[in-house]
């Protein structure tokens, strides 16, 4: 596993994100893991980049995932690193 590249400072969800997440069976922490990270997931080559530019800038870092049951899940970490959230797209 690769070390964390920046930090997720409180770790909130929206009530539909959970929902999909227990339904899915998955584990959140997987998918945390995978953001702090820059597991590129479900994102375009151009937001791929984007995520680096922000990492080295320290603008905002989102991250899209599909859940086991083909949900789409979006992880967002705030420019100041003082907050992470896991929504669903249409949350935005």
């Amino acid at each position: 596993m690769s070390a964390p590249l920046f930090p997720l400072g409180q770790v909130v969800a929206t009530p539909a994100a959970l929902d999909a997440l227990q339904s899915a069976g998955d584990d959140v922490a997987a998918y945390l893991i995978k953001h702090v990270t820059l597991d590129p997931g479900d994102l375009s080559k151009p937001d791929i980049a984007e995520n680096w530019l922000s990492l080295r800038e320290g603008f905002r870092i989102l991250s899209a995932y599909t859940l086991s049951n083909g949900v789409k899940i979006w992880v967002i970490t705030e420019a100041d690193r003082s907050s992470t959230c896991l929504l669903l797209p249409d949350e935005y």
